[in-house]
């Protein structure tokens, strides 16, 4: 999918609502980050990928080919390049939201894991028979598996 402009001056109107928009999504999805609340940022993939896709085309056309922004108002170009800041800085916030979301979903796993093993090791209850003599050691039947890349 690509823009429909007509015009260079057409083209940078587009431009500048595809990424206000996109830089408003992505916002969101940093402060649905930010508060814990990642199941709120998922509401936002849907659009944001599929513009996001169209910005990625967007951007890859203009490098290939700068001539189509040229006389387009130096205004709307100034309006544009602003546009384009906002939006590498809500990046670089979002992508710290989901550094600590990681750094602390990875902290939760590796608890509960140590915790698993610990009661596994040290707190198993011991298994006695009829008479009262003590028996093999149960096992739990518990599972756990660690993804270290996750």
């Amino acid at each position: 999918m690509a823009l429909a402009a007509e015009t260079p001056a057409d083209r940078v109107d587009q431009l500048i609502i595809l990424t206000e928009r996109l830089t408003e999504l992505v916002a969101d999805q940093a402060l649905a980050f930010e508060q814990h609340r990642p199941q709120d940022a998922a509401r936002f993939v849907e659009e944001t990928s599929k513009l996001a896709n169209v910005y990625r085309h967007e951007s890859a056309r203009i490098r290939a080919n700068p001539s189509l922004l040229v006389g387009a108002p130096v205004l709307e170009r100034a309006r544009l390049t602003r546009a384009t800041e906002a939006f590498d800085a809500v990046l670089a916030r979002q992508s710290r939201a989901l550094e600590a979301a990681k750094f602390i979903t990875e902290g939760l796993v590796r608890a509960i894991a140590e915790e698993v093993a610990n009661q596994r090791h040290h707190g198993a209850p011991s298994a006695y028979g009829p008479t009262g003599e003590r028996t093999a050691k149960p096992t739990d039947g518990a599972a756990i598996t660690l993804n270290k890349r996750a």
